[in-house]
């Protein structure tokens, strides 16, 4: 299935309350605009990148709270600014770029998508994802990236690779990859499933 067809993101669903979600949710608006965390402060010489794991069935609510934040930040009503990258759109503006958008449906109706999934991985390289997702000049000390989209583009991105590539890009600002799945500091899972795991070190976990 191309990547303008698959999404990977779970159907809503009736989840039971979570109370520690729910908290851990409402707590990311004060967390972005503390000061400390805008300045990178506290980490050492650690790069300032972030993850926000939560479970799969709630993108709904992430998704809604980042809209929400995002929206707050454009109306100048917080302490800083918010540049929100899907990695979804990311993708597909890379391949608007290198000219292969609309040979995408017919590749993978030719040769499959195994192939499709391997011609992808070559054009939409993690160094090419991270140079369309930059802005330049950063603004220390008020600008945040959001990254979103993680199981959208999955298994044609992987979000370890992005933010390994990423971390000297955005060395001065701090990072928070949205992430459904969770991190416990060492280990990235997606969607819970041990077999889609990836070792990343450098992240702290948001809340």
């Amino acid at each position: 299935m191309s990547p303008r067809m698959q999404t990977n993101a779970p159907a809503a669903s009736h989840a039971e309350h979570d109370p520690s979600f729910e908290e851990r949710l409402a707590a990311i608006r004060s967390r972005v605009t503390a000061h400390d965390f805008l300045e990178n402060k506290g980490l050492g010489n650690e790069v300032g990148i972030h993850v926000f794991a939560y479970p799969p069935e709630r993108v709904w609510d992430v998704r809604a709270q980042v809209a929400e934040l995002e929206e707050l930040s454009r109306a100048g009503k917080l302490s800083c600014c918010i540049h929100v990258r899907d990695l979804w759109d990311v993708l597909l503006q890379v391949c608007d770029q290198k000219r292969i958008a609309d040979k995408i449906d017919a590749l993978e109706l030719k040769r499959g998508s195994d192939a499709l999934r391997t011609r992808l991985q070559k054009i939409a390289t993690p160094e090419a994802m991270v140079a369309a997702m930059d802005w330049q000049p950063h603004e220390r000390g008020r600008d945040v990236l959001f990254i979103t989209g993680v199981g959208r583009v999955y298994p044609f991105v992987r979000a370890h690779q992005i933010l390994e590539n990423g971390q000297h890009v955005f060395d001065d600002i701090p990072v928070v990859l949205f992430y459904p799945g969770t991190y416990n500091g060492r280990e990235l899972t997606l969607f819970g499933d041990r077999t889609e795991s990836a070792n990343y070190y450098r992240a702290f976990n948001l809340i």
